[in-house]
């Protein structure tokens, strides 16, 4: 029979003390204006306030104003001096969210109560969005004890099936957020099944091919391989095993899945089962989207708002506008 860990007290305590690390990674930064779409229920609202109350992000909650008022009231949040832009439903607030950006109003989007797929009807909305050159895709940031520095993973939020035209956008994205983060040369490793190339598994074909891409300068500012297993890109002992003589293997910084599905059950174990801290943004947008799942923490919300103020603060030092 497994065994409860022997000081669960402690185990709370030691993901405390990260989550705190990587709050005071934003430390003395100024707070990001960011509209918060359809904070209508407690985890989204009281995410988004305690990001303010830390000093993250200066909020606008988007959404129907009574029932903000009414989930507030209910959870003791609250209100004085946070502006509401009031809404009829989900759709208006994903409109209203998008349009405070291009207005120059807000620096990034939260997302709140409502489904993905509404808000970023909005942002990729060719007429009134926020779309950019590049294909927009999902990353999470995770801190996972037993390994030594903080991953990359994408994507598991936005792209169901990347082609190798959409993994091109996809891979640049999230080395220029490595970038951001202070990683000038990240290590990434393309994963697959198995680290050998085989007609068999189209997955480790598109491996192959980015890497050569990055070998001729289309994919620019990191080192690939690939296709590398999972164990073999986290492991040099299960890298060395397996005769895999690589500078990414056993070393990785960034794990780029297959598709969604691997990439949100990869994710979903990592935090799960292995306590690993979590924090998700929308790249490749003219400003980054704070995209969580509605099953997700307050914590996990405001490690988000961390993520996307130090993005914002980053791009500003660069000079990038949004």
């Amino acid at each position: 029979m497994l065994q409860a860990p022997a000081d669960p007290k402690a185990f709370l305590a030691e993901r405390a003390v990260r989550f705190q690390n990587f709050l005071n990674q934003a430390k003395g930064l100024t707070p990001v204006v960011t509209s918060v779409c359809h904070p209508c229920d407690a985890v989204s609202l009281s995410g988004a306030l305690m990001a303010r109350r830390d000093g993250l992000i200066e909020p606008i909650l988007v959404g129907p104003e009574s029932r903000i008022r009414a989930v507030a009231a209910q959870e003791g949040l609250s209100l004085e001096g946070v502006e509401i832009l009031s809404t009829e439903h989900s759709l208006e607030s994903a409109e209203k969210a998008v349009a405070l950006v291009r207005q120059g109003r807000a620096e990034a989007i939260m997302k709140g109560s409502l489904h993905t797929d509404e808000l970023m009807a909005e942002v990729v909305s060719r007429d009134h969005g926020l779309r950019t050159a590049r294909r927009i895709s999902h990353a999470m940031w995770a801190q996972v004890p037993t390994y030594d520095k903080p991953l990359l993973i994408t994507d598991a939020g936005i792209n169901i099936a990347p082609d190798l035209n959409a993994k091109v956008d996809i891979v640049q994205n999230v080395i220029d957020l490595a970038h951001l983060l202070g990683t000038p040369e990240p290590k990434v490793a393309i994963l697959s099944a198995v680290e050998t190339v085989t007609s068999a598994i189209p997955s480790t074909l598109e491996a192959a091919a980015l890497c050569k891409m990055a070998d001729r300068g289309q994919i620019k500012g990191a080192i690939l391989d690939g296709p590398l297993a999972f164990d073999n890109a986290i492991s040099l002992a299960a890298a060395k095993t397996k005769g895999i003589n690589s500078p990414v293997a056993g070393n990785a910084d960034i794990l780029v899945v297959p598709d969604l599905e691997s990439g949100n059950m990869l994710v979903k174990q990592l935090e799960y089962f292995g306590n690993a801290l979590m924090a998700g943004v929308v790249l490749g947008a003219r400003v980054p989207i704070i995209l969580t799942s509605r099953a997700d923490s307050a914590e996990t919300r405001t490690a988000s708002c961390v993520l996307a103020v130090l993005m914002v603060h980053a791009r500003k030092k660069m000079g990038v506008k949004s």
